[in-house]
Parts: structure tokens; C-alpha cells; sequence
């Protein structure tokens, strides 16, 4: 058996017929890819145009307006709302800040003027007189439903010593105790929904303002002339008796020895004795209260060398002197009549007391008198006199 021979040198091992179809495969195949390439270019030029073609429109339009957020706060009271229709629990609502405003938008007086577009932006409402003895008396602030005041009002007996003989023993202090009960203001104005969602500004304000201002002039009157029951007890609803026979418990009083004015002769004389009346420890920090009306007549007073008693503040904001002590013009002091205690003079941080709570609480029911909001307001505070040496009291009266 004899081998076949080698192949000549040149030549492979492929049989040369399938070279021309190779040659042909490969060139359909680079033509494919070539085509495919085109096609991809052109794409992505088209995306290109495309793009530029956005940012131009884009470029030239105007910025799109900013999406509201009142949406967000709707969907929230619509989804607390729903589930308490469904469940009837509220506890999703307490979590949200409920809107309310006031008065109601059919009788003009009653906060129909309020809905005009063209409405002010505040209210102005009549000015009141809101001086009170609060600014001159000692306040204090408790937690608890009252407040008592420890007053020492006798001396310790003292006596000079020898060296043989004992010393006697001192005389204990007594001790009396004022209780100061906190009483309760309140208030609960009410307005419609309506009126709070229509209104220009902000009513909800506008109403604890106007219930602040009220509960102060509440407290001022009766700090002065309140009678004790449910409200703090004025100074001058205590008894008053001559400052010859003052004894504790009762308010002294100068009489100005005229019915109902001041004596015809040497009028001024009252107010000096009034002056002097208060011990020297008060008359430091002593103070004189009266109304409008009282200060225009003492206001024209002259002493014997044709000097006036009355001096007005030199600097802004300073008050009036009379005899060179300050003036405290309220106007729940009485006016002038017969037996009208209408001036007091005395060192009321010692003599009067205020006690009340930290703050006023405002509590906002909008489910009690649909569709108006209640507003319930509250503000406990309590007074009385605390030492009856640091007061006296002008009589206008014949003794």
C-alpha cells in the first residue's frame, strides 16, 4: 500500500472552487454593515434636530407658572373629612389648621362690609380708655385657683437693756392672711365661615384683639370698684373711715369739708392733708388716681403764692405730677359728688395685688354652631388690697 503525495508547495488545503463565494459572502456583508451604519447615523442626527429644535421652543415660550399648593392642604381636609363621614372618627381632623374667621356677609354692620374687594386692610374701631391700676399695683402670676398674701402688720415690743436686770420678752407678731381668689373672664363672639373665607384680612385676629382689649377694661373697673363676687374686689368698695379713728381692715379718708367739691377756701388744703395723711414709708412710691373729670378741676389748683400743684410731664410718655407725685388718670374712678371718694393716693404696689394666670386662651369651635365658629375666651385673674396702711382716700364731703 503506497501513500499519496504531498501537496505540491503553493497550494492549501481548501479545494479552490469555494474562494469566489467567500469573497462574495464577505462583500455582501461589509455592503449590510455599511447600510446599517448610514441608517444609525441619520438617527441619530434626527434625534439631534429634534432635541435642538425643544430647547428653542423652550428658550422663546414664557416659564411655566408655578403649580399651586393649595391642592396638597385640600386633599388633606378632603381625606380627614371623608373619613369622618365614613367612620365618623375626627382625630385626622384636630391635626389640621382649620380656618377661622368671622360675623356673617348678609347685614352690612355685621361684617357684610368686610367682603368688598376694595376693602381696608384693618378695622378702626372706637378708642377706649384703658388705664388701669394694674400698671402701678404688684402683680403676680400663679398656677394655682388663688393667692394668698401674708401681711405682718404689728411691730416687735422693744426695750432698752441693763446689764443686771433680765430682759423682758418681746411681744409675737400677728400675722393676717388675705386670700386672693382668681376669678374667670370670658367671651364667645361667633362668625360665619363665609365671612372668614371672603374677608381681606385677617379676622381671626382682629376678634382676640378686640376680646383683649375688653377683658382689660373689665379687669380695670373692677381692680377699682368690683364687689368681689365672680370678679376681683376693688379698693373702694372696702369701708372708709376717717384717718383719726383708721383702723385695719378699713381704707382711711380725707374729707374736703364741702359737699360734693372742695371747700370754697384754700382748696388746695384738702389735697396736702391728703399727701400727709399716707405714712412716710408710702409716700416714696405713692401715687395719685383719678378720673377725666377730677384732674380738670385739681388741675387749676394754686397754692397760697399762686403756683400751680399741677405740673405736666416733661418728656414724652411721662406723667402728669400733682405736688410733684406722679397722676394715674382712670376712668373708673368716680367723678366728683357728695360722699364720692374720687381721688386715691397711695403706694399701691404695697397696698393692692393682682394675681392671675400666665395667659389668655382663646378656644376655636368650628362643630358646635355650623356655620359660624365659636371663639371661646378666658382669662382668670383676681385682686384685692393687701395692705390698708398704703392707701388713703380724698371724701368730698363735709366730714
Amino acid at each position: 500500500m503506497t501513500n499519496p503525495a504531498p501537496p505540491a508547495a503553493g497550494q492549501t488545503g481548501t479545494s479552490a472552487p469555494n474562494a469566489p463565494e467567500l469573497k462574495t459572502a464577505l462583500q455582501d456583508f461589509t455592503t449590510e454593515f455599511g447600510g446599517f451604519q448610514a441608517e444609525i447615523i441619520h438617527k441619530f442626527q434626527q434625534h439631534e434636530e429634534r432635541l435642538t429644535m425643544l430647547d428653542r421652543k423652550t428658550a422663546l415660550s414664557p416659564a411655566r407658572p408655578a403649580l399651586s399648593g393649595a391642592d396638597a392642604g385640600a386633599t388633606l381636609h378632603h381625606k380627614a373629612f371623608d373619613a369622618y363621614l365614613r367612620s365618623g372618627d375626627d382625630s385626622p381632623m384636630r391635626g389640621l389648621d382649620l380656618d377661622t374667621k368671622g360675623l356673617n356677609t348678609q347685614i352690612a354692620a355685621d361684617g357684610g362690609y368686610l367682603v368688598d374687594p376694595e376693602t381696608a386692610q384693618a378695622i378702626r374701631g372706637v378708642l377706649h380708655a384703658t388705664a388701669s391700676i394694674r400698671a402701678i399695683a404688684s402683680v403676680v402670676t400663679v398656677e394655682s385657683t388663688s393667692f394668698d398674701v401674708l401681711v405682718d402688720h404689728t411691730d416687735v415690743s422693744t426695750g432698752w437693756a441693763t446689764e443686771a436686770l433680765a430682759t423682758a420678752e418681746s411681744d409675737a407678731p400677728k400675722i393676717d392672711r388675705i386670700p386672693i381668689r382668681l376669678h374667670e373672664l370670658s367671651a364667645m363672639p361667633k362668625a360665619s365661615q363665609r365671612l372668614l373665607d371672603d374677608s381681606a384680612f385677617d379676622i381671626e385676629g382682629w376678634l382676640a384683639a378686640r376680646i383683649a382689649s375688653k377683658f382689660a377694661r373689665a379687669e380695670a373697673a373692677a381692680f377699682i370698684s368690683g364687689d368681689g363676687v365672680d370678679k376681683p374686689r376693688g379698693f373702694l368698695t372696702h369701708s372708709d373711715i376717717p384717718d383719726e379713728i383708721w383702723e385695719w381692715g378699713n381704707l382711711g379718708y380725707i374729707a374736703t369739708g364741702a359737699a360734693g367739691d372742695f371747700a370754697s377756701t384754700n382748696a388746695s388744703d384738702a389735697i396736702v392733708d391728703l399727701v400727709y395723711a399716707l405714712g412716710a414709708t408710702y409716700r416714696a412710691n405713692a401715687v395719685f388716681v383719678m378720673n377725666s373729670k377730677t384732674a380738670g378741676a385739681v388741675r387749676k389748683m394754686k397754692d397760697a403764692d399762686g403756683r400751680f400743684l399741677w405740673s405736666d410731664g416733661l418728656a414724652a410718655g411721662e406723667p402728669a405730677r400733682l405736688m410733684g407725685y406722679p397722676v394715674l388718670v382712670a376712668e373708673d374712678m368716680p367723678d366728683i359728688a357728695d360722699e364720692a371718694c374720687a381721688i386715691a393716693f397711695g403706694d399701691f404696689e404695697a397696698g393692692y395685688t393682682i394675681a392671675e394666670r400666665p395667659d389668655m386662651r382663646v378656644l376655636r369651635d368650628p362643630f358646635s354652631a355650623k356655620p359660624h365658629v365659636l371663639f371661646y375666651a378666658t382669662k382668670r385673674v383676681g385682686g384685692d388690697v393687701s395692705d390698708f396702711k398704703a392707701i388713703k382716700l380724698l371724701k368730698f364731703a363735709l366730714s
